[in-house]
């Protein structure tokens, strides 16, 4: 490759694969192209320079003859220097290999295929197929509906290995796989709908939920809530389309592929728990008196006796953060949007709990919460106060407070980012809309608070937490009912038994006068 000079500046035109680079002294600010370079053009037919015509020597008084000098030898451009510069921009993931690696992985599924009668496969032989394909085990069910044809209930080795190819010349990495093979055609985003073949086979096939098997009521509303809290945590557009982008930067697929290594689903605390749904599902359950899966304010205002202010639940029910669509009654909250409400309730620390509450704040949807704003929510905050007996604090005293709590950047605005940065949302939000906490945190020393917040060490989260104390609630609540059912169904057997005897040993009393009692539950 020809040297370039490291001390002339270079020049670098960019074409779509090819780089070409001049030297300055080619062509310079200013400085017209060599003659030879340049065309003409209808202001300057003629580009090359003019000079008078020479007059004879012999017509020039006094000049002596002189010998013409010889012509002065025109310096060649240099050449120019092309380099080849590979593409650095693949918006579909990094480059694959070459086809030798295709070749390999299209050669084992066949193999795979050749064991299968007739060489088709159907769900349950996926997840072989899957790991030949490199694939998490659990991508099983989004292959097997890439290739098959609806209601056949089996894929061909021809099938399949078309989608492979067709998928391998579109997709370059994992995140763009999972999105090509769980879209609508033609999609390059993902919508709650596409996760239910993925969840429904993990419900089915997961070791760690085989109990679902003898209630197949539960398999929806398990599935409903996995997909909420997918949403929640990844979507983090709110448009309810997952991107690539927002796909890539999430740890789902991380977490997808841990349940192939982890037989009790309720350690894969993000997404998965069945803990975490048994909680989410009982909380609703207690509030849904009809059960029809929806609940009112007045149903929502008994979560926790009336721990949120009436304020903020009728901004909850406004639409500011309901993402039911068509399936939304008015006035209604679903199972789906509880699942927000829950987790962003008890976990004001994450970044979607702290946009959802922004949003129910921002009264006018400026995007910044203003002095009216903090000081209509707190107004309930002081009543209910004055109610218990509590003295409450002034409010221009309370929002001196919380100004320095937040630091907002603009002088008394506080913005979306403020919150973030501070890193005291859930301190702030409780003042206003959640008395129980407020109180709570006011009885807590500040520098443990800061402490708590300004720790780097891992622990769970707020939600975790919440979750975990709460199973243990429930299950002793139901063992302890258990326990007081069980005994109530020995004092009925021993009633029983008495009653037996007693018609025994009196054998005046007739048949008919003895009581039986009635054990069934």
């Amino acid at each position: 490759m020809p040297t370039i000079d490291s001390g002339s500046a270079l020049l670098i035109q960019q074409t779509p694969e090819v780089i070409r680079i001049q030297n300055k002294q080619e062509r310079e600010s200013g400085t017209p192209l060599p003659i030879s370079d340049q065309a003409p053009t209808p202001e300057s037919p003629n580009l090359t320079p003019t000079c008078p015509t020479p007059v004879p020597d012999s017509l020039t008084p006094g000049r002596a003859h002189a010998p013409s000098p010889p012509p002065a030898e025109r310096e060649a451009a240099p050449t120019p220097v092309f380099l080849n510069i590979p593409r650095f921009y693949v918006p579909d993931g990094p480059l694959p290999n070459e086809s030798a690696d295709l070749n390999r992985t299209i050669a084992s599924i066949e193999a795979a295929f050749a064991e299968l009668e007739e060489e088709k496969a159907d769900i349950h032989h996926m997840g072989k197929i899957a790991k030949v394909c490199g694939c998490p085990l659990y991508w099983k069910a989004a292959l097997f509906h890439a290739a098959g044809r609806e209601g056949t209930g089996s894929v061909s080795v021809r099938e399949f290995i078309a989608m492979w190819r067709k998928l391998l010349h579109k997709c370059y990495d994992d995140t763009t796989k999972f999105v090509y093979l769980l879209a609508k055609p033609g999609y390059k985003y993902l919508e709650q709908e596409d996760f239910i073949p993925l969840l429904q086979d993990i419900v089915d096939t997961h070791p760690g939920l085989s109990f679902l098997k003898d209630a197949p009521e539960f398999h929806s509303r398990y599935i409903t809530t996995v997909i909420q809290r997918i949403f929640y945590t990844v979507n983090r557009s709110w448009t309810g389309r997952m991107t690539m982008t927002e796909l890539r930067r999430s740890n789902f697929l991380q977490t997808l592929s841990l349940l192939e290594e982890e037989d009790d689903i309720n350690q894969v605390t993000d997404y998965f728990s069945y803990e975490h749904f048994y909680v989410i599902y009982c909380k609703f359950w207690e509030l849904d008196t009809d059960h029809d899966l929806f609940i009112d304010q007045k149903d929502l205002a008994r979560y926790k006796d009336h721990a949120s202010s009436d304020r903020i639940i009728e901004r909850l029910f406004s639409g500011a953060v309901m993402r039911g669509g068509s399936l939304q009654k008015e006035g209604k909250m679903s199972y789906a949007d509880f699942v927000w409400y829950l987790i962003s309730e008890e976990d004001k620390k994450n970044l979607t709990s702290i946009e959802y509450w922004f949003r129910c704040m921002d009264l006018d949807g400026d995007g910044v919460l203003s002095m009216y704003e903090l000081q209509y929510f707190y107004k309930e905050q002081c009543e209910r106060m004055e109610a218990m007996g509590i003295e409450p604090l002034p409010f221009i005293d309370l929002l001196c407070q919380m100004l320095d709590l937040v630091k907002p950047e603009r002088q008394g605005k506080i913005t979306l980012g403020d919150l973030k940065r501070c890193r005291m949302a859930h301190v702030f939000y409780d003042t206003f809309f959640n008395l129980e906490k407020y109180l709570d945190h006011e009885q807590r020393d500040p520098f443990t608070v800061q402490k708590d917040v300004d720790s780097d060490a891992p622990e769970p989260s707020d939600w975790e937490k919440y979750a975990a104390e709460e199973y243990e609630n429930l299950v002793a609540e139901e063992t302890a009912s258990e326990a007081a059912h069980e005994g109530s169904f020995e004092d009925d057997c021993e009633a029983g038994d008495s009653a037996v005897r007693t018609e025994t040993e009196d054998k005046t009393e007739k048949t008919d006068q003895v009581v039986i009692t009635n054990l069934s539950v």
